[in-house]
């Protein structure tokens, strides 16, 4: 019975592994591992991020959001079907929180296995009708920086929600963002963007 389990499991965890998805054959879906371990990034303040090729903005670094709330979502190409479910949140959360205050920014990861090239990357952004930034996370620098090394994660295309001081108080870990996810996501904009308020006001 438990050679039947450990490959069912290893067949799973072959037929996740294109989708960015793991699954340890010793502990089970490592999506249940993420919701246990996101948390220790909590309250912690990302390193500044290794990017090139910007699309839609000047090149950018982390320090300069400072005193915003941002909202920063790795991405990859229309291979990762959780990626193209969730574009139209992202879409609708920028278009009705960037005057007050938010900031979007896409982290495109390249998992195709066509060649990565800027032009592949321009026109992922304009099938997506992505109006904020986005930059290439060549190699998955950032990423790993950020969300892998060192850890065991389910899915790549995690968003991360960052406040005005540049601490982490969000994560979603990855996949399409629920109904209830999303509105998660958007209390927590709405309390940073409230906290924004008061500090201009202070």
């Amino acid at each position: 019975m438990k050679a039947v389990i450990c490959y069912v499991l290893l067949g799973l965890a072959l037929w996740l592994l294109p989708w960015g998805l793991t699954v340890s054959l010793e502990t089970g879906p490592a999506w249940a591992i993420d919701i246990e371990k996101r948390s220790d990034l909590i309250g912690t303040k990302p390193p500044e991020w290794t990017v090139s090729s910007w699309f839609n903005s000047k090149p950018k670094r982390l320090a300069d959001f400072k005193g915003k709330a941002l909202l920063v979502r790795f991405w990859t190409g229309p291979e990762c079907p959780y990626c193209t479910a969730s574009a139209p949140v992202l879409n609708d959360l920028y278009q009705r929180y960037h005057k007050e205050g938010l900031v979007v920014i896409g982290m495109y990861h390249h998992k195709s296995e066509t060649p990565l090239t800027a032009g592949h990357v321009r026109g992922l952004i304009e099938r997506y009708g992505f109006k904020f930034p986005v930059a290439i996370d060549s190699e998955w620098k950032t990423l790993r920086a950020w969300w892998l090394d060192g850890r065991e994660r389910a899915w790549t295309s995690v968003s991360f929600l960052i406040d005005r001081e540049g601490i982490i108080r969000y994560i979603h870990p990855g996949g399409s963002y629920t109904d209830e996810e999303t509105q998660a996501l958007e209390t927590k904009i709405q309390q940073l963007l409230n906290n924004l308020s008061r500090a201009v006001h202070w």
